[in-house]
């Protein structure tokens, strides 16, 4: 997407605005009648709780907006492209079905368990001893609260407004518009990645096939030199992985011990673990319950991470590491001039106001 292209979709999406939802409040129930979205904030004028705290929207819209996000991107063979979409690309969300028989006298059952969403490229037992190494609460399975609880965490660690200037309010110039665009194109090429399971002592073939799908990508898309496309894209990863020496080793063969990057604890040979190509798929290992945000703690969703310091972060947080997000919209701010209140937080300044009365928060208010 160019500037003028932004530009033009983001005049007719503002002055569109205004429509509300009728998704009621996660938080508080019955008491909201419905969700109603204020003017710039990502809250609801009528209970005044977050967005998120409102119906998580369906598991299309958020395939759609994953599919943008990987678009770009060295993680784009998670996505495909829509049929007529013109370059539109869909998130190819990995569910799992698992059905088990039921044993009884009479005719035979089954009992059949749906997982919204479970690690790509595993087989089925694999991919079920990795969820039974997730807290029962937290494993996505359709109709749960842990598959809620996904949902809710892909929204609030990788918003959209964080990587799509159209889903912005406040971008205000060209030049911000221009600022947004090379920083998520920098951060998609760099630092996002999707981390990948395994059994410890298979990075080997991790990054045997992550050569081959950056070769495969080159040359769909240029069909230059593929290989000097392929040793950027090694290169890139080497620098970014962590140069303070091979927990793991460098050969997988020969390890018979393995250690959680996380917690440092011992990983066993025989229980999946989860991968990240920008750490060094020689390098860096976690038990799947340590595979989390280095700044809020949480489980990072569908296993999407920015790599930032030789850590792991959610895209939240990263974000906001590098520009710095407003405490009013929550949108990150490219705008030269901006407000530092004394508690650290920042704001635009048209946004540094009472939530009631827009009255400034510097002037007392009855509020």
């Amino acid at each position: 997407m160019d500037v003028n292209t932004a530009m033009e979709k983001m005049s007719l999406k503002h002055s569109a605005a205004g429509g509300g939802g009728a998704a009621k409040c996660l938080i508080c129930k019955e008491s909201c009648s419905g969700f109603q979205p204020h003017s710039w904030r990502k809250a609801c004028v009528v209970c005044g709780c977050c967005t998120v705290d409102h119906d998580s929207g369906s598991d299309l819209e958020n395939d759609k907006w994953m599919g943008r996000l990987l678009a770009d991107s060295p993680c784009s063979h998670l996505s495909a492209k829509v049929k007529g979409g013109g370059g539109l690309r869909m998130y190819k969300r990995n569910r799992m079905i698992v059905t088990n028989p039921v044993v009884s006298r009479k005719d035979p059952t089954f009992n059949t368990t749906t997982y919204d969403w479970a690690p790509a490229g595993l087989n089925q037992k694999l991919a079920m001893q990795y969820m039974e190494l997730l807290p029962e609460s937290q494993r996505p399975v359709s109709g749960t609260n842990g598959a809620l609880q996904r949902r809710r965490q892909l929204l609030i660690q990788l918003p959209a407004y964080d990587q799509d200037p159209m889903k912005c309010q406040s971008l205000a110039s060209e030049e911000e518009i221009s600022s947004m665009l090379l920083f998520v194109k920098k951060y998609k090429q760099e630092v996002m990645g999707v981390g990948e399971v395994a059994l410890p002592g298979e990075g080997g073939a991790l990054k045997e096939a992550a050569i081959q799908r950056a070769a495969k990508e080159a040359k769909d898309r240029s069909g230059g030199d593929k290989k000097d496309a392929v040793q950027h894209h090694i290169s890139n990863n080497s620098s970014n992985a962590s140069t303070t020496g091979s927990v793991n080793g460098t050969d997988d063969s020969n390890k018979t011990e393995y250690q959680c990057t996380g917690c440092h604890g011992e990983v066993a040979t025989d229980s999946p673990a989860v991968f990240a190509e920008h750490a060094g798929y020689h390098d860096a290992l976690w038990h799947p319950t340590c595979f989390v945000c280095s700044e809020c703690g949480q489980g990072l969703a569908d296993l999407v991470y920015f790599w930032f310091n030789q850590k792991p972060f959610c895209g939240r947080h990263y974000c906001q590491k590098v520009w710095p997000r407003c405490s009013g919209c929550d949108e990150l701010i490219f705008c030269q001039s901006f407000l530092t209140a004394k508690d650290g937080r920042t704001w635009h300044h048209h946004h540094y106001c009472c939530w009631k009365c827009g009255q400034n928060l510097d002037t007392p208010c009855q509020h």
